[in-house]
């Protein structure tokens, strides 16, 4: 079987333990995370062959996160190196009507200082059949945006599929470009585009009509998102498929999940009632992951590629950390209707 390739940014991610604040804590859990190797995490627990393109420092620290992936067996051999940094981004988990904060350190990382032509995206995607990348990695530096469009553009040549997750970050964009300006020249080469209630509005200006995502309630209609992803095909006619995830907040331990996908009608899934959230960083990439995994697996059937990809996402909320460490077999038995959580033995 042919790899799914991922390119982003990877850091290592400082928690608070439990729900405690930054000023209370006097300690910090250490793990790793990113959107495209959160992803790639996930394919490699569905068995796909993974491949995580970063850039990385010479230093242990790093050495250490390339383990980490190892662990789960995503491939790291094109990874480059070089830069001084691996950025760093600092996490306080919130409960009920507190939300969580994040804080980023990820200022002149490794990755920000990529530019093309430091990977050799030919030899990359010599043995691929899809890539897959978010909105994160050109909002870092303009190197990092024209190495995206370079990967991008070498996908398409070779016919590989290419995704996105619009992903976007309004912290992020400082190096003096903006999300509108930067972003449609990159999802136009995109065959599958991901985002969430808010994504297309924040970097397209598309919204559905009465929409306000502040004030959901835990109730979000997913017909009014299909006019959201008709726009978004209409802008980006390479686009075959288009996906939102729905996300209604009732507050930080208690929320609604579920999605629609529009290939050629608009397709939803079933509404998970998710009432004692462990961690939902990373909720969108365990999305994505089990995605490419419905739509690689079951190509003529977008309603159980949705299916899969909101019942494998629906699960990584109840596991800490970025990575979504669930087996197929446990996405399935989810789909089956047993969400008992009764003790396997």
């Amino acid at each position: 079987m042919k790899k799914v390739v991922t390119f982003g940014e990877i850091m290592l991610r400082l928690a608070t333990p439990g729900y405690l604040r930054f000023i209370q804590s006097n300690h910090l859990n250490a793990t790793f995370g990113g959107g495209e190797a959160n992803v790639a995490v996930s394919l490699a627990n569905y068995g796909i062959p993974t491949e995580f393109v970063t850039r990385l420092p010479q230093n242990d620290i790093a050495e250490w996160c390339l383990s980490e992936l190892r662990k789960y067996n995503v491939g790291t051999s094109r990874i480059i190196r070089g830069g001084d940094r691996i950025g760093i981004y600092f996490l306080e988990t919130g409960a009920v009507t507190r939300a969580s904060k994040v804080v980023y350190d990820r200022a002149n990382s490794s990755i920000a200082g990529i530019r093309p032509g430091m990977v050799d995206w030919d030899e990359v995607f010599s043995d691929a059949q899809w890539f897959h990348w978010t909105g994160i990695t050109p909002a870092l530096s303009q190197g990092a945006a024209d190495a995206c469009l370079e990967a991008i553009e070498a996908a398409n040549r070779r016919g590989i599929t290419v995704s996105t997750d619009l992903n976007y970050r309004k912290n992020l964009w400082k190096y003096g470009k903006t999300a509108d300006g930067v972003m449609p020249a990159l999802v136009e080469g995109c065959d599958v585009i991901l985002g969430n209630e808010e994504d297309a509005e924040k970097v397209f200006g598309i919204k559905p009509e009465g929409f306000d995502a502040a004030h959901t309630d835990g109730e979000i209609d997913a017909d009014r998102f299909q006019s959201v992803c008709l726009r978004l095909k209409e802008r980006f006619p390479r686009a075959e498929k288009v996906i939102i995830t729905l996300r209604g907040s009732i507050n930080a331990n208690h929320n609604t999940w579920g999605g629609v996908l529009h290939a050629d009608r608009l397709y939803q899934s079933r509404r998970y009632d998710i009432t004692h959230i462990v961690d939902r960083v990373g909720g969108g990439d365990s999305f994505m992951g089990g995605l490419i995994y419905g739509l690689l697996t079951y190509p003529a059937d977008p309603q159980q590629a949705l299916d899969f990809a909101v019942a494998a996402s629906c699960l990584k909320h109840t596991i800490y950390g970025d990575f979504n460490a669930v087996s197929i077999a446990e996405v399935e038995q989810l789909l089956k209707g047993d969400g008992s959580g009764r003790v396997s033995r």
